[in-house]
């Protein structure tokens, strides 16, 4: 990758691939440690060890796990090792859904797999239906690039959730460009653009935990490059 390439921003002003995104095809490499849905880097092996830690975190109270976006498979993997019931999966991608639904087979827990935006399927779920959710889909424009967790958080995570549920969550390509251009301190990071929509979706300050890996990302990631990664905890009382 030339050092313009890495360079672009992940967005053009004004830009939407929501339109696009589901029948697009899912670059998934030869070697599969890249994922690319419209020239856009979606997931990268690289980030393993992150993701674990984000399914460890939905996987604490056991039970049903309601993960949305399924990228590579590594947190859902992840997730299966541990001691839960079900395993549902929003994915609106129709080749990462193929995958999904081949991969589902193989798991040692029930996995219900649910086709299509979450925007979409979320609404249909019923209240206090699951002991933990991981949020981790990709920004589908310009407009939701830094916020579209917010929706899904302030829309649907507080309610899906059993009392004394906990939902984890990542944003990496916003969280990766604050880190580019607005902050040099994760934890600032996350207090200053994200707590505050945690507490407007009903979680309480006592209840959001952090905890912070160190973690190197390969120079030639384009959505990445500070060498700090932040999971956080959030539990529902």
């Amino acid at each position: 990758m030339s050092s313009t390439e890495a360079a672009r921003p992940i967005f053009l002003q004004g830009e939407n691939c929501k339109p696009s995104w589901k029948e697009a095809n899912a670059g998934f490499n030869q070697t599969d440690t890249h994922l690319e849905i419209l020239g856009k880097p979606v997931m990268e092996r690289w980030e393993t060890p992150y993701m674990h830690s984000l399914a460890t975190a939905a996987a604490s109270k056991g039970g049903r796990v309601l993960e949305v976006g399924f990228g590579m498979a590594i947190a859902a993997t992840k997730l299966e090792e541990f001691d839960i019931e079900e395993h549902w999966i929003i994915e609106c991608n129709e080749g990462v859904f193929q995958r999904l639904q081949e991969w589902a087979k193989k798991q040692p827990h029930k996995v219900v797999p649910l086709k299509g935006l979450w925007e979409d399927v979320a609404p249909t779920l019923p209240d206090g239906h699951f002991d933990g959710i991981l949020y981790d889909t990709y920004p589908l424009s310009a407009e939701t690039w830094h916020t579209h967790q917010f929706s899904f958080i302030k829309g649907h995570a507080f309610r899906l959730l059993k009392a004394g549920g906990v939902l984890t969550y990542c944003n990496l390509t916003s969280w990766g460009e604050l880190l580019k251009t607005d902050y040099t301190d994760i934890e600032k990071m996350f207090e200053e653009t994200q707590v505050a929509h945690l507490l407007e979706a009903g979680f309480k300050k006592e209840n959001i935990s952090t905890s912070v890996m160190d973690l190197i990302p390969p120079e030639d990631c384009r959505y990445y490059s500070f060498h700090k990664m932040i999971t956080p905890t959030i539990l529902k009382q």
